[in-house]
C-alpha cells in the first residue's frame, strides 16, 4: 500500500479509501476496484471492527478480495492496544489518531504505534490538526488547520508513512452550510515543506445530492445535507499533494437510500438478498464514479 501511494504522490492522483460495515459494502468495494483495475483502500472504523468482530473483518476481508489489488486499513484508530491487534491480525495500514491531544502526545503515540507496526511491515498513518463533525467514535466541534510547520518536525519526529491534514473538510453529512471551500494555501505550504509525504484528505464525502433527495423522498430526512465539491477533489489530488481520500457518508447515504427505494416499490419483498443486493450494486456504480475521478 505504501508503495502505491508514493507512485500516486509521483504521478498525482489519489487512491480512494472507502469505509464498510458490512459484506455487501466489501464486496461493492472490491468489484468496483476490478472493474476499473484500479487499487483501493478499504477501510474499517473502530466502531465497524466492534460490530463486524476484529477476526471476522480480517477473514471476511482475505475471502472476498480475491485477485483485486485491495487494502485493509483500520481507520481512525485511537485504541493503541486495537491498533496493535490489527497489526497482528494482518490489516495492510493502520491509521493512529491522536490529533485531539497536544502535539508532544500525539508524537508520542504515533511513534509507539510506527514502531510496532513498521517491525511487522505495516504502514502508518497520523494525523495533525482538527477536523470538525461526527463519524462514528470521531467527534470535533470545530475545525483547526494543520500548522505545515508543525506538520514537518512531526513527520520527521515519528516517521510515519502518511499525514492526514485538516483543511476545511469535516466528518458527517453536513460539512457547508453555503460555497463549499478547501484551503489550498495551507496544503501547498504543507505540501512544499513535506515533497515526499503522501497527504491523506479525511471527511471528503461528496454527498451527491441524487442520492440524499432520494434518500429524503422514500422517507429519509438528511435534508440540507451538503459534501465537497468534487472539483475541489480533484484539484487537491491532481495539482497537490493529496493521494488518499477518504469516503464514508457516501457509501452510506447511496446505500440507504437505495434499499428505501427499493422496498418502498417492492413491499411484498422480504428476501435480504434483494434489497441488500441493490444497494452493494449501487454503492458499487457511485465508486466507479470515484475511482475515476480520484484516478490517473
Amino acid at each position: 500500500m505504501k508503495q502505491e501511494l508514493i507512485k500516486a504522490l509521483k504521478e498525482k492522483y489519489a487512491l480512494g479509501a472507502f469505509n464498510f460495515v458490512n459484506l455487501e459494502m466489501l464486496k461493492a468495494i472490491i468489484e468496483a476496484s476490478l472493474e476499473t483495475d484500479f487499487p483501493v483502500i478499504a477501510s474499517v472504523s473502530e466502531g465497524a471492527l466492534k460490530y463486524i468482530g476484529e477476526e471476522e473483518t480480517v477473514a471476511m476481508f482475505k475471502s472476498a478480495k480475491k485477485n483485486a489489488k485491495v487494502f485493509l486499513h483500520l481507520d481512525h484508530g485511537k485504541n493503541l492496544d486495537l491498533i496493535k491487534r490489527t497489526v497482528d491480525l494482518g490489516f495492510d495500514s493502520v491509521m493512529i489518531d491522536a490529533s485531539s491531544f497536544p502535539f508532544e502526545e500525539n508524537v508520542k503515540q504515533t511513534k509507539e504505534v510506527v514502531n510496532y507496526a513498521h517491525n511487522k511491515g505495516v504502514m502508518v498513518e497520523a494525523e495533525l490538526g482538527t477536523l470538525a463533525g461526527i463519524e462514528d467514535e470521531v467527534k470535533a466541534d470545530k475545525n483547526i488547520y494543520t500548522n505545515p510547520n508543525e506538520a514537518k518536525k512531526f513527520v520527521e519526529l515519528t516517521n510515519c508513512d502518511s499525514l492526514a491534514v485538516a483543511i476545511g473538510t469535516s466528518h458527517g453529512a453536513y460539512k457547508f452550510s453555503g460555497e463549499s471551500k478547501l484551503n489550498m494555501e495551507v496544503l501547498s505550504e504543507i505540501e512544499n515543506l513535506l515533497p515526499n509525504t503522501p497527504l491523506v484528505l479525511h471527511g471528503a464525502s461528496s454527498v451527491p445530492q441524487k442520492y440524499v433527495d432520494l434518500l429524503n423522498n422514500f422517507g429519509g430526512n438528511v435534508k440540507g445535507a451538503k459534501g465537497v465539491d468534487e472539483k475541489l477533489l480533484y484539484e487537491a489530488c491532481h495539482k497537490h499533494n493529496i493521494c488518499k481520500i477518504n469516503s464514508d457518508t457516501d457509501l452510506r447515504i447511496t446505500f440507504t437510500a437505495t434499499i428505501r427505494k427499493y422496498l418502498s416499490e417492492n413491499p411484498e419483498v422480504f428476501d435480504l438478498r434483494k434489497y441488500l443486493g441493490a444497494g452493494k450494486e449501487e454503492v458499487k456504480k457511485l465508486l466507479i464514479e470515484k475511482i475515476k475521478l480520484l484516478g490517473k
